[in-house]
Order: C-alpha cells, then sequence, then structure tokens
C-alpha cells in the first residue's frame, strides 16, 4: 500500500505535502496548504525549543496528527505505564490543541490542570474561551505557571 509510506503528510514541509490524500483533512491541514505554516517541519515552531530538548533516557511520545494529543499517538500507553495520574498542559493553540488533549485526558480519567499564561492563542477571545468558558467544563485546576513551579518544587521534596 503505498500511501503507508506517507503518514507523516499531516506537517506542512517545504515540498508543500500536507494531508493531500486524506479525504476528510482537517481545515488547520487545509490551512498549511494556502500558506499557514505555523507548525511546519524543521521550524521555529514545528521542533522542541532548544532549551526543551528530550534528554537521553526521557519518554516522548508519537506525535499528534491534528489536535489532540491522544488521538492516534501513544501517549496515554506511555502515561499509565509510568505511573501518571495528573497532565498538566501548556503550549499552542489554547483553544484548540491544548484544549482537546485536556478534554481527552479528562475523558481517559486523568486529573487536568491547564496553566493560564503558559498558553496562547491567536485571538484574546479564543484565549478567554479556553479558560473561562470551556476549560472549567473539564479542567480539575487552572493556574498559573508560578503555581505549577510552586507545587512541583513541593512534590519533589522527600
Amino acid at each position: 500500500m503505498p500511501w503507508l509510506k506517507r503518514i507523516d503528510d499531516r506537517r506542512y514541509r517545504p515540498s508543500g505535502r500536507v494531508c493531500r490524500r486524506w479525504r476528510c483533512s482537517c481545515p488547520i491541514h487545509r490551512g498549511a496548504t494556502r500558506g499557514r505554516h505555523t507548525f511546519a517541519l524543521g521550524t521555529w515552531g514545528g521542533e522542541f525549543h532548544p532549551d526543551f530538548q528530550p534528554q537521553s533516557g526521557e519518554v516522548v511520545a508519537h506525535e499528534h496528527w491534528a489536535q489532540s494529543g491522544f488521538a492516534n499517538t501513544d501517549l496515554d500507553a506511555q502515561l499509565r505505564q509510568h505511573g501518571i495520574t495528573h497532565v498538566v498542559t501548556i503550549g499552542l493553540l489554547a483553544n484548540t490543541c491544548i484544549e482537546s488533549t485536556s478534554r481527552f485526558a479528562m475523558e481517559l480519567g486523568y486529573h487536568v490542570t491547564l496553566v493560564r499564561d503558559a498558553t496562547a492563542a491567536v485571538q484574546p477571545a479564543m484565549m478567554h474561551a479556553a479558560h473561562e468558558l470551556n476549560g472549567p467544563t473539564f479542567a480539575h485546576a487552572i493556574v498559573t505557571t508560578a503555581d505549577v513551579v510552586t507545587a512541583f518544587k513541593a512534590a519533589a521534596r522527600p
């Protein structure tokens, strides 16, 4: 099956190929073919930040296809294998990937924390919806980065 060779067509790359063989590609993938290359392979938004490169021995889950970090990835299996019960979400975009991943985590039984000042969206209304309207329906906590750092330090104490 020749299409199996192209399972990574979901990310924009200079060749311009993004989910072209998909029957129902999502709006974000269609946007990438029209010039919105926010998460393009090999670019600032499409790679790990230099300060957050995976370290030797760290687990890295498979990349997600559209918006949820759980759908079609091994994230749930990886978390369960390591006894993880709490998920803290940060990043881009608050009203799409962060919200979708967080909702899915809640549905799978994880305790979900959204970090208000460590997420971003294209418009203020999208941030408002993600944190003030939708977030309280699935997140167990909506906190700041300072809150998370304090909690992590407290949890690390013997």
